[in-house]
């Protein structure tokens, strides 16, 4: 018995090609007629599709032959899947196509409609993992092509499905707003969204699935073609022969078609109805595609530890290429000869290509691999400015700037928004109440009144399908404004920000790449997601509305964080999000304290000194820029923070005045990039440092980060270091929180005791 599967394979598929009795007279006909008569696909268009079909199962077989020798990385394939070449064939290249890692013939069906690729060199440089990979740059084996509309993926499971349906959504508003799609994209284009039968299992697909049909009941178009490959195990478990059907057939607003590989034929007929029905409808549909998969999950995977050999070799006879082979010998298509031509010459195309792309280019250095997640400073000539008579218009004839009075924190954020919604047209504000009812704290008042429903609207309760749709509004072209009402909902979706949104463009390399200039990726996901949180909303909520952790955010690579303490700032932080978002397609998260939302007094009550006028519209902040707090020569430690921190710490710092003790104080405003230069040189000013962080003392917030970086620096090696974070817990309704929390008595007897401790 083999425990490798590919010769097997192969064998059964080359004896038939070679034994094969040859044509039936009965079936033969001419290359335009149908090759069946039970479908309208023509002998030219099957052979086409068994080209595709033989070119992804050769590269599949070549992958694993190239692992074995050190040369290729990637092993998962396509084989058994081939009949998804189909929809590759059928669909426009202008279609939006977000793939399952098992879509290659997929991939080769559609690039025969190509503008210019090289298929098989392409292929072969991301499966030898070259520098010179148009795709992603030799980050990794990525199905995918940007002059294809196909958005690169990775080992999807079905993370990706959300962002498929907020693309297909996104299609209509664009049309309705009169913007153009990104990529030339038309306005009748759909999305085709494929996956695997186990990966129906997964939260992020039942999003998906939910999110199309929720838009089909609230009468939002969403044209998107849901294709199921149902091989019947995932890894190696099972899924019963009847479970996708008895799980997709009656799901409300999602019409069902159902085909089997094992006819070609018939895929092909199911696949034009399906896909007709999405473009004329504007409606989702799923395609349940009954197929098998060969050789195991990739390479590595031993068949035989979970299946018997007859059921392997029962799979094996399944080969839905043995099927198609047959049909298209039997109606005279191919000659024998010509099929066997065209076997040897697709394998040693790809083998020539393969020879070629193992010399090419590797990534070398550090640079290389991270250029696409260099976070860029922008300055305030890349932010877009609306002109005087919008801004006036838009502002009801009074402009923000030219009222004289201070104002809080979430007076301003709307105002911020309003501006800059006026000087980019393809900005978009969406999320659980931010439409009418103006956000759960106002935050977005008057958004809706001003742009209306196209442009500012409410979302289903999922954090998912929120971020999904930020993500497919983003590659259409758009600037998405999502908003997430409190930190720890956006747990529940945080993949759709660290695997989706934030690893495109380091998965995305465009051709300006290839040319060896800068970097620029091929896909990006411009966006600026808004999120309330943090702690110190006094006793509301319990740790789900008072999270007072940012850790997981930190840990996402390339990603914006800011967060704005103040009015002022909020409004200069999310120009330069904005700006970095349009202009370089970052991901930006600007993380809003509740707790200092309406807060108007700092000192005392009524002193209004936590209110601040509006900055000049052409006004930026750079990134990672942070801003200090009444520096003097004599100072005797600098107390660093950020968000409600911040607010403590200038209370305390005025508390420290009165006995003696000057303290200049920090706020970093970002937290990616972080300010460490400039947080740096105020403790070098000053020999003393307290970092006042209002999240969890393990893993939470900043803190340990910056004391690692000026633990690190030999010139602050004289310094004393400390820092206050809150206590290692969720946190607990009522007055209970402030036994977890930091308060401002704790800063205080921290910088008592560092301004105490003798200097080393």
């Amino acid at each position: 018995m083999s425990i490798r599967r590919e010769g097997p394979v192969t064998e059964r598929l080359l004896t038939l090609l070679q034994q094969h009795p040859g044509p039936d007279p009965e079936r033969s006909g001419p290359s335009d007629a149908p090759i069946v008569p039970h479908s309208t696909l023509t002998r030219r268009q099957a052979v086409a599709i068994f080209e595709s079909a033989i070119q992804s199962r050769l590269q599949d077989l070549l992958s694993r032959e190239l692992k074995d020798k050190g040369i290729s990385y990637y092993t998962i394939g396509s084989s058994g899947h081939e009949a998804n070449a189909i929809f590759g064939a059928q669909l426009r290249p202008t279609d939006t196509a977000f793939l399952h890692y098992r879509s290659g013939a997929f991939l080769a069906a559609r690039q025969r409609q190509g503008r210019g690729e090289t298929p098989f060199f392409d292929s072969m440089l991301s499966f030898c993992a070259s520098a010179e990979d148009p795709v992603s740059g030799g980050r990794h084996k990525v199905l995918g092509s940007s002059t294809l509309q196909v958005p690169p993926q990775t080992s999807t499971i079905a993370s990706h499905l959300p962002k498929a349906v907020g693309y297909a959504m996104a299609i209509s508003r664009f049309r309705r707003l009169g913007l153009p799609i990104a990529g030339g994209v038309p306005y009748d284009g759909i999305v085709y969204c494929s996956f695997g039968d186990a990966s129906l299992n997964h939260n992020s697909a039942q999003a998906g699935f939910h999110a199309a049909g929720a838009a089909l009941l609230h009468n939002q178009p969403c044209p998107i073609l849901f294709a199921c490959e149902d091989n019947g195990i995932g890894i190696s478990v099972r899924t019963p022969d009847t479970y996708v059907a008895r799980m997709m057939q009656a799901r409300p607003g999602i019409r069902y078609f159902a085909c089997d590989s094992q006819d070609f034929p018939g895929v092909w007929s199911t696949a034009h109805d399906a896909i007709d029905y999405v473009r004329t409808h504007r409606r989702p549909a799923f395609v349940h595609t009954k197929t098998v998969r060969l050789m195991g999950h990739a390479g590595s995977d031993v068949e035989t530890n979970y299946l018997t050999l007859d059921d392997i070799e029962r799979n094996e006879a399944r080969d839905p290429l043995l099927g198609f082979a047959d049909l298209l010998l039997r109606c005279g298509a191919l000659s024998r000869e010509q099929i066997l031509a065209l076997y040897r010459d697709t394998d040693q195309r790809l083998r020539r290509a393969a020879t070629e792309a193992a010399q090419r280019r590797k990534l070398t250095t550090v640079a290389e691999i991270t250029a696409p997640l260099v976070r860029p400073a922008p300055f305030a000539s890349e932010l877009r400015v609306a002109t005087r008579e919008r801004r006036l218009e838009v502002f009801g004839g009074k402009l923000p700037e030219d009222d004289p009075r201070p104002r809080h924190l979430a007076y301003r954020i709307p105002q911020a928004l309003t501006d800059l919604f006026a000087g980019y047209a393809n900005a978009f504000l969406f999320g659980e109440d931010v439409g009418r009812k103006g956000g759960v704290y106002h935050a977005t008042a008057g958004m809706w009144d001003t742009f209306h429903g196209g442009r500012v609207f409410n979302t289903i309760l999922d954090e998912t399908t929120i971020l999904g749709l930020a993500q497919g509004l983003a590659q259409a072209g758009g600037i998405a404004f999502p908003e997430i009402q409190y930190l720890a909902y956006l747990h529940n979706a945080i993949d759709q920000i660290r695997g989706e949104a934030a690893s495109m463009q380091f998965f995305s390399t465009g051709p300006h790449d290839r040319e060896g200039g800068a970097p620029r990726a091929g896909y990006r996901n411009p966006m600026v997601v808004r999120i309330a949180g943090l702690a110190y909303q006094k006793g509301f909520g319990g740790h789900f509305h008072n999270d007072n952790s940012v850790g997981a955010l930190l840990d996402i690579p390339g990603i914006v964080v800011g967060v704005p303490a103040r009015a002022d700032d909020a409004v200069l932080m999310l120009r330069a999000m904005t700006a970095a978002a349009a202009t370089h397609g970052m991901v930006n998260v600007c993380l809003e304290p509740i707790a200092l939302y309406m807060q108007k007094d700092l000192h005392a009550p009524g002193d209004g000194l936590w209110q601040f006028a509006y900055p000049p519209p052409n006004e930026c902040m750079g990134l990672g820029e942070g801003r200090v707090y009444d520096a003097g020569d004599d100072d005797d430690l600098v107390i660093v923070s950020y968000g409600n921190g911040l607010w403590m710490s200038l209370r305390v710092a005025k508390k420290l005045r009165a006995q003696g003790i000057r303290a200049r104080v920090f706020d970093l405003r970002w937290l990616l990039p972080l300010p460490i230069a400039q947080v740096k040189q105020h403790v070098r000013a000053t020999g003393r440092c307290l970092i006042v962080d209002e999240c969890r003392h393990s893993h939470g917030g900043p803190s340990p980060m910056l004391l690692t970086e000026l633990c690190q620096d030999p010139e602050l090696g004289d310094c004393v270091l400390r820092r206050v974070a809150a206590v290692d817990s969720y946190v607990p309704l009522a007055a209970a929180a402030n036994l977890v929390l930091v308060q401002e008595d704790d800063i205080e007897r921290a910088a008592l005791a560092i301004c105490a401790a003798k200097v080393r």
